[in-house]
């Protein structure tokens, strides 16, 4: 078989293109891996692009037609996420509380898939050595261990996002949704799906609305 470096050239050219058109739309600024989901969307491209550029039986037309579908997939996904919180979590999960209160959930660590052993080690690599010192701590999506210590004021996570209230934010700093519904009423705030995004600071719930 005799390749054409004009064709793998161009083929190349076109993967650039289209991770370009991705990074921009998605407002990324990268394709580093946020989730899950983002891990395979680049594996997949890599596929793509790996599979077929030495490939002479698939052409240009038809590479291109296939970087379309990639894009309009990743855009789809990506639109999914942010419009519906059900879409959200089916694509990206949740997160995952450990530890809350200085007691270690087995069911929630096996359902992460981790062991005794990797937990020991996140959390000796966030210079804590006991779980009794640990307030929660909650498993993202991408992995990171997100740790609140015991006495601690302020929350790792913000309460509310993109209209949806974070339970486990809450409990990290002991208050209830009746409490929060009590500080967005004196925000004039009546419902929660206007909320793009709340913090709690030091007391105060700053608020970031759409």
């Amino acid at each position: 078989m005799i390749l054409s470096y004009t064709n793998i050239a161009i083929k190349l050219a076109l993967g650039l293109i289209s991770l370009i058109i991705v990074i921009n739309i998605t407002g990324k600024g990268n394709l580093a891996p946020s989730s899950a989901i983002d891990a395979v969307q680049n594996y997949v491209l890599g596929g793509i692009i790996g599979g077929v550029i030495y490939n002479n039986n698939i052409s240009i037309l038809q590479y291109l037609v296939i970087l379309m579908i990639w894009i309009c997939l990743v855009l789809s996904m990506r639109w999914l996420k942010t419009n519906s919180s059900f879409f959200k979590v089916a694509i990206d999960g949740k997160p995952v509380v450990l530890i809350s209160r200085g007691k270690l959930d087995t069911e929630a660590c096996r359902t992460a898939g981790l062991t005794a052993h990797e937990v020991m080690f996140k959390l000796r690599s966030n210079g804590i050595y006991s779980i009794k010192t640990v307030k929660q701590a909650v498993l993202e999506q991408n992995g990171q261990l997100i740790i609140v210590k015991a006495g601690e004021e302020n929350p790792r996570f913000p309460l509310i996002t993109d209209g949806t209230i974070q339970l486990q934010a809450l409990d990290s700093i002991d208050k209830t949704e009746e409490w929060l519904m009590e500080k967005l009423k004196e925000q004039d705030v009546e419902n929660i799906s206007d909320v793009f995004l709340a913090e709690y600071e030091n007391g105060n719930l700053n608020l970031v609305k759409y």
